[in-house]
């Protein structure tokens, strides 16, 4: 994701320094044109706003915690690392005492989105930075929203996945039911395509999940399998049941015990059962 999108800064004339946890994932990067810095405090000192884009809360927190000396007052840290609003408001005080100014963008969309620019950013924090990034935005994305202060973008891009993740289970399993009562994947996705229950992502993940030969990973099923942790995390601290998102928890932590965790999520078909077609 964090390739894809300083792919099109570069891309659209913005100097851009890079720094990843894995260091050979910039050298494409660099090869555009990109400057490699040598650590996240460097990277920030560089630039006049960072953009972050980490695994989980964690990384998303480390990270922060580093890039800090490098940030000062006038600079700006984007994070677009999907986390809850606890990790927002950690990595919020982080940027804050370093007189910087700090937003949480989120974003709705995938590799494939990302390459195209149409990511949807989620965003939460300081209105002022919201506007000064809003030229870079509109190059990675497709719609920026300014959704409230930090916290705000976290909790709506866990409600959306939750979304996605309860999605893609419901749809694992109706393709499982169907087969194992003898119907075709290929008619299966044809009455969806054609149904009330139509949906992008029904028509982008099916075939994917009909074959069951391989799940090229656009999301790791592993962060769809945390995003659902962290959303139902979310729902018991509002004081909501979530029994939905619970049980299509309960199905992707059972694919990424199988081992599909760097695939692709929607290889939480393996988890519905039946017979792969041969």
């Amino acid at each position: 994701m964090g390739t894809a999108m300083a792919t099109r800064l570069l891309a659209a004339g913005y100097a851009v320094h890079v720094w990843n946890r894995t260091p050979a994932a910039v050298d494409p990067l660099v090869a555009l044109g990109a400057v490699r810095a040598r650590s996240p405090a460097a990277a920030a000192a560089a630039a006049d706003v960072t953009f972050a884009m980490l695994a989980d809360p964690q990384a998303a927190t480390d990270v922060a915690l580093a890039a800090a000396t490098g940030l000062a007052p006038g600079k700006g840290y984007v994070d677009a690392s999907t986390v809850d609003a606890g990790t927002a408001a950690a990595v919020a005080a982080l940027v804050a005492a370093a007189g910087a100014s700090y937003m949480e963008a989120p974003v709705s969309g995938s590799k494939g989105p990302a390459e195209k620019g149409e990511l949807v950013f989620l965003c939460g924090g300081d209105g002022k930075l919201f506007d000064r990034v809003a030229p870079a935005l509109d190059i990675m994305g497709k719609a920026r929203m300014l959704l409230g202060p930090a916290g705000a973008g976290a909790n709506a891009k866990l409600v959306i996945n939750t979304l996605l993740g309860t999605l893609a289970a419901s749809l694992a399993e109706a393709m499982a039911v169907g087969e194992a009562a003898g119907l075709a994947p290929a008619d299966l996705l044809r009455i969806v395509s054609l149904s009330a229950v139509a949906c992008p992502m029904f028509a982008l993940k099916g075939p994917i999940m009909a074959s069951r030969s391989s799940y090229p990973p656009a999301f790791p099923l592993k962060h769809q399998q945390k995003d659902l942790r962290l959303a139902l995390a979310l729902a018991d601290a509002s004081g909501v049941s979530a029994p939905l998102a619970a049980a299509a928890n309960a199905r992707f932590i059972e694919a990424r015990a199988a081992g599909h965790g760097d695939d692709d999520f929607s290889a939480v078909r393996e988890a519905a059962g039946g017979r792969k077609q041969r």
